[in-house]
């Protein structure tokens, strides 16, 4: 166990410049979000807003999804995301992607969050604080693990191939780098139990308390 978590921080401490990054990236893509949400004009907000009040007229009415199918949605697209950055980061064209990706994720989230709040005000960021955070304490870090593991193992395949060492085998790094993402689509799914039985459960009772 020592030796793994010795293992750990050499590794972060290696790369610590590519988690920055990807962190940083992220907060972008939060940013964006928020500045995307202010300039939408009034009409753009009140149609968006229609939809947003249908939902919540949906829970209010007892007209939800069963947890399971939520959990099931929700870990199949955390599924999927991941994989899609394990493909991109088998190859280094793909590097681009990987940035795009994480970019947007901090998007959606950046503008879920502001756009919730600017049209609820407080009780826009009490949802928030109880339907949103919960699982994206978690998911957000895999999201930007899973990243900064994509451009890892990519740039590993750029320098092999720069410095002629193809040779070399690549099966380790590429068995640290399949062991690595399981872990992360592991605790996806844990993200998605929390999204489903947790936050689930929180937004149900504050928006019924709203209606």
């Amino acid at each position: 166990m020592y030796k793994n978590k010795t293992l750990l921080m050499t590794h972060v401490k290696e790369h610590a410049t590519i988690y920055l990054f990807m962190v940083i990236l992220f907060l972008t893509g939060i940013i964006f979000g928020a500045i995307l949400v202010n300039s939408m004009n009034f009409i753009q907000k009140q149609d968006l807003f229609f939809y947003l009040e249908r939902f919540f007229g949906q829970i209010a009415d007892n007209q939800e999804m069963e947890r399971m199918d939520i959990f099931k949605s929700s870990f199949l697209y955390h599924t999927k995301y991941l994989l899609l950055l394990f493909i991109l980061g088998l190859s280094v064209i793909g590097l681009p992607l990987v940035w795009v990706l994480i970019f947007i994720k901090g998007l959606v989230v950046g503008f879920s969050v502001g756009f919730i709040v600017n049209q609820l005000g407080f009780d826009g960021l009490l949802l928030a604080a109880l339907s949103i955070a919960p699982q994206n304490m978690l998911i957000i870090p895999i999201y930007i693990i899973a990243g900064s593991l994509s451009m890892i193992f990519s740039l590993t395949l750029l320098s092999k191939l720069f410095t002629r060492k193809m040779a070399q085998p690549v099966f380790q790094p590429f068995g640290k780098y399949v062991t690595l993402f399981s872990f992360l689509v592991a605790f996806s799914c844990i993200a998605a139990l929390l999204e489903s039985f947790v936050s689930n459960e929180a937004m149900q009772m504050l928006i019924r308390s709203f209606y």
